[in-house]
């Protein structure tokens, strides 16, 4: 027995328009001066070319040396 809840299409289209519709904020909502969207990012992003130039390095050293054989 299928037990899901049948809609008309007129039901449909509504829910699928309700779903739809963006989250409204407050009007004097200003997200470009919270201290967040300010705030430089942090140094991660320069610290994960050297994590993977530092892993092709040894990657290549144990190649190289035949220490993975």
């Amino acid at each position: 027995m299928d037990t899901k809840e049948s809609k008309t299409p007129e039901e449909e289209k509504e829910h699928v328009m309700d779903v739809q519709d963006p989250e409204h904020f407050a009007e004097n909502s200003e997200p470009q001066r919270q201290p967040e969207a300010k705030k430089p990012a942090g140094g991660m992003h320069k610290l994960l070319p050297l994590i993977i130039i530092g892993v092709g390095i040894l990657v290549v050293a144990l190649l190289l040396f035949g220490v993975a054989d």
